[in-house]
């Protein structure tokens, strides 16, 4: 499969891109090749496309199932008593629909936590994106059930060689405060093992803060310092509730914050200080987390509210400029996740964008990066190519209508279990 892209605006210059398999093979004026596709993108710049490093994909039958609400009374009355009815085939229908989303807004990756890990793992297959894969654990604490939860993991991965490379299983336990101290040493120690990632929710509320100190005597970034969870190979998400000494160690242990801004600001989980993480060098890429808890998965958003956040937090206009937002979630969640892609380049995988510069989110042309951050809607987006593949082209995603009938016909179901 080849792929030609004729005439496209790359970085302020006209260029052809020619996509091999699922590379980008070359990049000039006026290639002198044919392809199986021919693309002419003379109104249309090229771009990385998005890694969403953080979410829970089939929480897309639940978006606005249970809103304006408490977190933690959010997940105990309304989210976890469904998610208890919850079936691998309800979990395949929605994941279609948030990788239709994605799709739609740009992104080509995902790292996902949920129940019924295959049929998220099914749907990314059907619909052609790249996604980390975990199986949610959570043993509420006993000890006694972590055999239990690490065997079910690894039933996950005895299915690994069903799916292409571009989808990659790893460990998922959910918190501190619903997984045990077991539980949590042994998946530090698989993951390491097994060279596998693994996320996990940290010091997202000031009652998680309160009751680890409580229970552990320590804060909760300590308490997985203090058991040896923490290393480069970790995706802590949210991260809100830290102080300096929270920030030294994770800074020490290499890892990646992931920065959910709407879902922070929706569930009033507290100020998520970008700007202190960023003067102790520490990762921080943005994500969506889940629909339930957003309520969409764009990028897009997410890359604005965590600017606009930042800014408004500092008081500095000048904190997490457009460009830095942007790479936040292109390249650096890339990286991050050891994919060689997130950029336009000779070699690097053939993930990316093609955005229509007609279109009038993105009027005045006068700087691309600053209306794709601050402007863009997902309607600019013209064409998705993932592993050198066309998953969308003239925004027109193969199927759009089964996806969404198969969606609305599993929430259906769902809610009336």
């Amino acid at each position: 499969m080849s792929i030609l892209i004729k005439n496209v605006l790359l970085n302020g210059e006209s260029r052809d891109v020619y996509i091999e398999k699922n590379r980008f093979a070359r990049i000039a004026q006026n290639l002198p090749l044919s392809a199986d596709s021919v693309i002419e993108g003379g109104d249309f710049a090229i771009l990385p496309a998005f890694y969403n490093i953080h979410t829970h994909a089939a929480m897309s039958l639940m978006r606005s199932y249970a809103d304006d609400i408490e977190l933690f009374s959010w997940l105990n009355a309304y989210i976890w008593p469904l998610e208890q009815k919850i079936t691998e085939e309800d979990v395949y229908h929605g994941a279609r629909l948030a990788a239709l989303e994605m799709i739609k807004s740009g992104t080509v990756f995902f790292n996902d936590m949920y129940w019924h890990a295959l049929g998220t793992a099914r749907a990314v297959r059907d619909m052609g994106l790249r996604a980390d894969i975990s199986l949610v654990l959570i043993d509420a604490g006993d000890p006694g059930r972590s055999d239990e939860q690490l065997r079910r993991a690894h039933e996950l991965f005895d299915h690994e060689g069903e799916f292409p490379d571009r989808i990659r299983f790893t460990y998922g336990p959910h918190a501190i405060y619903t997984v045990s101290e077991k539980t949590l040493r042994s998946c530090a120690d698989l993951a390491r093992k097994e060279g596998r990632r693994v996320q996990i929710h940290l010091s997202e509320t000031e009652t998680e803060v309160a009751d680890s100190l409580k229970n552990f005597g320590k804060r909760p970034v300590e308490y997985l310092d203090a058991i040896g969870f923490l290393g480069p190979h970790v995706t802590a998400v949210h991260c809100v509730h830290l102080n300096d000494t929270d920030r030294e160690i994770l800074k020490k242990h290499g890892l990646t914050v992931a920065h959910c801004p709407a879902s922070n600001m929706k569930l009033s989980s507290g100020a998520f200080d970008y700007a202190a993480l960023k003067q102790k060098e520490i990762p921080v890429v943005v994500a969506t987390d889940g629909a339930s808890s957003n309520n969409n998965l764009s990028m897009l958003e997410a890359m604005k509210f965590a600017a606009l956040w930042a800014k408004s937090l500092s008081g500095n206009p000048t904190t997490l400029p457009a460009e830095e937002a942007f790479a936040m979630a292109t390249r650096f969640p890339a990286e991050a996740m050891g994919l060689d892609a997130g950029r336009i380049e000779e070699g690097a995988l053939a993930d990316c964008l093609l955005i229509n510069l007609r279109h009038s989110s993105l009027i005045p042309s006068g700087n691309l990066i600053a209306n794709m951050v601050y402007s863009a809607d997902p309607e600019c987006i013209d064409t998705v190519i993932c592993d050198g593949r066309i998953l969308m082209r003239n925004r027109i995603v193969p199927g759009e209508d089964t996806i969404i009938d198969g969606a609305e016909a599993a929430f259906r179901k769902l809610i009336s279990r």
